[in-house]
């Protein structure tokens, strides 16, 4: 086990702040931060960040916790992983601990995969400067292309030789076994950076190819991309990284880990195509810059540009196929409340074309003269197809309603009516009604199909009012249950309190995590220097910690209420108020009891009934009589 010591260094040096901001754009708002919740889809930021209190919480999906749990969250990583993530941040060593199978099979798988693309890359950069054959193809092909020594080592480019299979030589010479080079299609296990032929022979899959890595987010080689250079038959242009337990095509954006923090300083990511768009843009001076890799634009890539800016360029080449690739990638932008413009670059170039021939200011004045807004370009494009045939008029107008009506910010979407009423000779108020229209539907059919939040931490959302009583209680003594606290001349902790009370009025958890807190609770709260919000806001549990988080944090805002200075009469309300709910259960399942005893003519069991009755009654109006007028001195 990690020594205890060497948790609570971890979590005095990591700042909550600066572990969120690199995954997520924050800015300020009054004594928290705020941005975009990375965890679920979101337009507007709800994801508040506490410096203060070392926690953050999304008031959209409900996530919430410490530095450590958002990395396990961010990374999906066990806590063990986070804890070493965060201490090689702030160099502060992390020492082994005995895991269980399953713990230590899933951490080695995904560390040896990652272990092998970071040795990949680093051969195939290792062939490109340092052998004759990289040097003669892959650094000459990459040259001829106009870039410069600077960004091909910035952006880790590399070489595959075009005979054997070397790379597989040197793995195997390295000791990495072959589950991890190849993959399995079922399990996902493997980097697939060599395949295996039918006869079980091993080759290596991006022979004869300049090679381009994809980095997480945070900077490691997750995958890549392999360029031919000799046209071939049957062969295609590209050979990928096949997807695997660290890598999804689809979850993937090149170039994002260089651009992230020129995206957040510019308030603006250029979106391009291809790889060499990206690398020879940032060449130009242009860095905040990402690809779709030359693949279908995925939501997912849509949202990791959004944590760090709402606002996008599209930029795609002027022909055919780049407009098309424009229309498709515009809709998915506006659902997710970017502010989207359009560029198409002259016939014939292409971002990486482009940037080769003109420097960033040349570059961006172009940008600047030629974008557009959507309805400007959707209109002008479409309107060249429908000409004045009728028909095709009304169904470019039902094409810009539905791009219209999937905007969610109301005076946006008025704005556009109101532009794309004049630009099409239309009435206002029709667009306006069919807008309506359709935008209900699209609630009627999300309401069918919830959008659940990604994390896997549980959220506990009391439904009764036992559940109710017994959270509010158990937030008490998370935020409070330390505290000295005076009964009948007696002095006791909140926490001792509170759960005494619970536990002689048999009163059980309507949740096993509350019994988790209690149990945890009792155990320590008489340590050293015990500080319950501190203790289990930093809970090795992460089910615990972010119910601790949830409880700490205030339901708007993280803000403390006024009920530290009157904690003496909050505790005994709530103590008060959840023995009141506790007999009007028994009260209202005598009574439903009694009905069927008198349905069934059972006498005996009604006159049983009855005795126990005026007790219970009793008992409800005397609690409902001193509720709230007994108060405990603190």
């Amino acid at each position: 086990m990690i020594p205890r010591d060497v948790i609570d260094k971890i979590h005095a040096a990591a700042k909550i702040e600066e572990v969120v901001a690199d995954y997520v754009t924050l800015r300020k708002r009054g004594a928290n931060l705020i941005g975009l919740c990375p965890f679920h889809n979101e337009k507007t930021g709800s994801f508040t960040v506490s410096p203060s209190k070392g926690i953050y919480k999304c008031f959209g999906c409900g996530v919430s916790g410490n530095a450590v749990g958002f990395i396990m969250e961010i990374e999906q990583c066990s806590y063990v992983e986070a804890l070493k993530l965060l201490g090689k941040k702030y160099h502060i060593e992390v020492p082994e601990r005995e895991m269980t199978a399953e713990e230590q099979q899933r951490q080695d798988d995904r560390e040896s995969m990652f272990v092998v693309n970071d040795f990949a890359n680093k051969w195939f950069q290792d062939q490109l400067w340092n052998t004759p054959e990289g040097q003669a193809i892959g650094l000459s092909y990459f040259r001829e292309r106009g870039l410069r020594d600077d960004i091909i080592r910035k952006f880790q480019l590399g070489y595959s030789p075009e005979k054997g299979s070397p790379l597989a030589q040197a793995l195997k010479k390295k000791g990495f076994k072959e589950k991890f080079i190849l993959n399995d299609v079922n399990t996902k296990i493997g980097v697939g950076v060599v395949g295996k032929s039918e006869d079980g022979r091993i080759y290596d899959r991006f022979r004869d190819r300049v090679m381009f890595p994809i980095f997480t987010v945070s900077g490691k080689p997750v995958a890549f991309a392999g360029r031919i250079l000799k046209k071939k038959d049957n062969v295609g242009k590209y050979v990928n990284s096949p997807d695997s337990v660290i890598y999804s095509k689809t979850n993937e954006l090149y170039g994002l880990f260089q651009a992230k923090q020129a995206i957040s300083r510019a308030d603006m990511c250029y979106l391009v195509e291809g790889q060499m768009d990206v690398i020879s843009m940032h060449q130009s001076g242009i860095e905040n810059v990402v690809a779709s890799g030359g693949t279908a634009l995925t939501k997912p890539q849509i949202w990791l540009i959004k944590r760090f800016t709402s606002n996008i360029t599209v930029l795609y080449d002027g022909d055919a196929a780049g407009i098309h690739a424009a229309l498709r990638g515009i809709d998915m932008f506006l659902e997710a409340g970017f502010n989207v413009k359009v560029v198409l670059l002259p016939d014939g170039e292409d971002p990486d074309s482009y940037a080769q021939n003109h420097d960033s200011t040349e570059f961006i004045r172009y940008i600047e003269e030629h974008k557009t807004d959507f309805i400007r370009f959707k209109t002008k494009l479409l309107s060249k197809d429908a000409g004045d045939d009728p028909y095709k008029r009304a169904e470019l107008i039902k094409d810009i309603t539905a791009t219209i009506a999937i905007i969610p910010d109301i005076i946006t979407r008025q704005v556009y009516i109101k532009d794309c009423a004049e630009r099409l000779h239309m009435s206002e108020k029709v667009l306006t009604v069919e807008v309506l229209k359709l935008r209900k539907e699209k609630v009627q059919s999300t309401q069918k199909t919830p959008n659940s939040p990604s994390n896997q931490i549980i959220q506990i959302t009391p439904k009764t009012p036992l559940e109710q009583n017994y959270y509010n209680l158990m937030q008490l003594i998370v935020r409070y249950g330390e505290r000295p606290i005076n009964v009948d001349g007696s002095v006791y902790t909140i926490g001792e309190v509170i759960i005494t009370s619970l536990e002689n009025d048999e009163i059980q958890p309507p949740q096993p995590i509350y019994q988790t807190l209690i149990d945890e609770f009792k155990q320590h709260f008489k340590d050293t220097g015990f500080k319950a919000e501190t203790f289990f806001k930093f809970h090795a549990d992460p089910q615990l910690s972010a119910l601790a988080v949830d409880m700490i944090a205030d339901r708007y805002r993280f803000v403390q209420s006024d009920e530290e200075k009157r904690l003496g009469e909050v505790v005994t309300r709530q103590l008060f108020e959840i023995k009141l709910t506790v007999v009007n259960m028994q009260i209202a399942d005598l009574e439903q009891n009694l009905k069927a005893a008198q349905e069934n003519g059972d006498l005996t069991r009604q006159f049983e009934l009855l005795k126990h009755q005026p007790a219970l009654l009793s008992m409800r109006n005397e609690l409902c009589k001193i509720l709230g007028n007994r108060v405990i001195n603190v």
